[in-house]
């Protein structure tokens, strides 16, 4: 399985600029509090600055299902990453709600923490792909010995603590994709050396895989 990667946190048009050249395979705003939060209105601009071959992933925490159903029929995301403490039934509202108009329903990535993983939660069965890390927003890896005993039944994005310095050790792990934040970053800020640094390592490797589903 090819591993993908995913440039998050997304706020300046500058950092539009940086993944248009180096073409990661997604692209994350976030619309939950944080300091990389972006509004809607400004999130349709970076999107439309976004290239066409990137593809756009909301991140939210409880949001109200009215507001991703809009975000994704705008066009602004084409996946909705949730964080907070959504459950199967969240999930299926919202995709009923993103479906209105006879569209495909939104996909969903589900965060699952590495705590869950210890204490054997089941995960939402409604989503489409899970995202495994240590905490929301951490920044820190957790122990990823604990997926070598946990069986995923959906395609899995790892998060947290991601940078150069553990990028192909945590490729090997076989995730779908690398979830990679402030590990792009300098002094908070998001970092075109690195980015394109960063994709070209997980690209580079193993060829670029250029489907997204």
């Amino acid at each position: 399985m090819t591993v993908k990667i995913k440039i998050c946190g997304l706020f300046r048009e500058q950092d539009i600029d940086y993944v248009n050249e180096a073409r990661p395979d997604y692209a994350g705003f976030v619309f939950a509090e944080s300091k990389r939060k972006v509004s809607g209105e400004f999130a349709a601009r970076l999107r439309r600055r976004l290239s066409d071959d990137i593809v756009p992933v909301g991140v939210f925490v409880n949001a109200p299902i009215a507001d991703i159903a809009a975000l994704y029929h705008e066009n602004v995301i084409a996946i909705a990453q949730l964080h907070g403490t959504e459950d199967d039934d969240y999930i299926t509202r919202l995709k009923a709600a993103s479906a209105a108009g006879g569209r495909k329903p939104v996909e969903v990535i589900k965060t699952i923490r590495s705590a869950e993983l210890e204490q054997n939660v089941p995960p939402a069965a409604q989503a489409d792909y899970y995202l495994i890390d240590s905490g929301a927003g951490s920044g820190k890896p957790f122990n990823w010995e604990l997926l070598n005993s946990f069986k995923f039944e959906k395609p899995w994005f790892l998060a947290g603590g991601l940078g150069l310095d553990n990028i192909e050790r945590a490729m090997a792990l076989n995730p779908r994709a690398l979830d990679i934040s402030s590990g792009a970053e300098t002094d908070g800020i998001k970092n075109r050396e690195k980015i394109v640094q960063l994709v070209s390592m997980v690209h580079g490797i193993q060829g670029k895989d250029t489907t997204t589903d």
